[in-house]
């Protein structure tokens, strides 16, 4: 039993084929019966003669015969339009209950909750298939073009240590040392640091993140990124890399760069023309238009009145400008003193950010005494990374690109839900399986953990 891909049946005029799909639609007019049939790669119209018990969302099996369609008859909207299946035989693989949402159209008319609560249907409709096949296609497109760069994919630990890096962790408790916890990794950003002291020069990952964050339309608790470190390299030789990278999609899916090379601006240029570090350089809201700049020279630190602190703008591992450090070791001017960090904007929205790392340890301890935090605090969170650099580290920077939001998009959605397969709700909600449930009781007990 050879599977014929619906698309391809348009080479196959005359032939007997068998096709596998779903059911779209069901027209009876009487003497014949018309059945739109649709698999992952088209839809085609089938037709029989014979009364068939079959209804829309049924999975099928057809035999039947390539015809082509009589002039007046061809649908020029459909890539097969041209031709129809004469069914010879017909097997229902799997009857359907009728859906509780419909999977025509482009369903944003309906519930967001709803269409959530039953993803594995809304799925089904066309609108989100070509999201994830663009998604998929980005990450083929970017994957080959870090490959032929010479970087290496490695995978990191999502189990990790919770560290004060930026957002709350999400904390796993570890049975076999009751009362501690690991944390699922906001970022691989230690590990690829201490991969460019083992020598990987250059490396690359397709990373989860989790971050326990409020939701909104461009957030979730995980997201992807395109995670990137490079050894022996300047601010522009990363910004170079994955210039060339995001032209590569670009030209791959047929979108225009409005700016080519990208524009950069420095922050403070960024305040005075647009008042924020994300904007859109578009004077038309073309989503076939891409509009990329970079906006460097962030301040590397940022001043909570309420605590009374500082903190990092970027992370704590970004470098300050080489002709600042020396106001950073005697803490001056640090309201003032810059860094090489770099954010890539699209469209109005931030898709990536990087820096320049810190690799003196002395520098590294400086960053995190003027944001406040103990010996003891450094020791504690940091130690291992301050104790690598002790055994040499080349200079080096990287970035991490968002993937969910570069599709969404390059796909022209305001969602990054509508980007990803099984996304959580704006109240935090795995509503297709109905995470976060209650543990059975043995579990916390095995953890030593008690509830109230």
């Amino acid at each position: 039993m050879i599977k014929t891909d619906i698309k391809k049946t348009v080479l196959k005029i005359g032939e007997e084929v068998t096709l596998f799909g779903r059911v779209e639609t069901v027209r009876d007019h009487g003497k014949v019966i018309f059945i739109d049939l649709r698999d992952i790669t088209g839809i085609i119209q089938t037709v029989t003669r014979n009364k068939q018990d079959i209804s829309p969302e049924d999975f099928v099996k057809v035999i039947g015969l390539v015809k082509k369609r009589p002039e007046n008859l061809i649908n020029k909207d459909l890539e097969t339009g041209e031709i129809e299946i004469e069914i010879k035989e017909l097997v229902i693989i799997s009857k359907a209950k009728t859906p509780p949402i419909p999977t025509v159209g482009d369903g944003y008319d309906i519930d967001e909750n709803l269409r959530l609560r039953y993803r594995y249907l809304d799925l089904r409709r066309p609108r989100l298939q070509q999201n994830l096949k663009l998604r998929n296609e980005v990450t083929r497109i970017a994957r080959n073009f870090l490959d032929s760069e010479g970087f290496i994919e490695i995978e990191t630990p999502y189990l990790s240590k919770a560290t004060p890096e930026g957002s709350r962790d999400f904390l796993v408790p570890s049975r076999l040392q009751p009362g501690k916890f690991y944390a699922l990794a906001q970022s691989p950003q230690q590990y690829k640091q201490m991969l460019m002291v083992a020598g990987f020069e250059k490396y690359y990952q397709f990373a989860r993140a989790f971050r326990d964050e409020d939701m909104r339309a461009d957030r979730q608790y995980e997201h992807t990124q395109i995670d990137i470190e490079m050894a022996y390299v300047e601010r522009e030789d990363v910004m170079g890399l994955i210039e060339n990278m995001y032209k590569k999609i670009a030209e791959s899916l047929e979108k225009k760069v409005l700016e080519n090379p990208f524009p950069i601006f420095t922050y403070q240029e960024a305040m005075k023309n647009f008042r924020q570090d994300k904007f859109d350089l578009r004077k038309s809201k073309d989503n076939n238009t891409l509009a990329f700049a970079w906006v460097v020279d962030f301040p590397l630190l940022e001043y909570l009145k309420d605590e009374k602190r500082y903190t990092f703008s970027h992370n704590p591992f970004c470098a300050p400008h080489t002709s600042q450090v020396e106001d950073l070791m005697k803490e001056k001017n640090l309201d003032k003193i810059n860094s090489y960090q770099y954010d890539l904007v699209l469209n109005g929205e931030e898709v990536g950010g990087g820096s320049i790392r810190i690799t003196d340890p002395k520098i590294q301890r400086q960053v995190f005494k003027v944001m406040g935090f103990s010996e003891k605090q450094i020791e504690r969170d940091f130690g291992h990374l301050l104790e690598a650099y002790e055994y040499g580290a080349p200079n080096h920077g990287g970035i991490a690109m968002g993937l969910d939001r570069l599709c969404a998009i390059l796909s022209g959605e305001e969602s990054i839900r509508e980007s990803i397969a099984f996304p959580v709700s704006g109240s935090g909600q795995s509503a297709v399986v109905g995470a976060p449930t209650d543990v059975d009781p043995k579990a916390l007990k095995e953890l030593k953990i008690k509830t109230t």
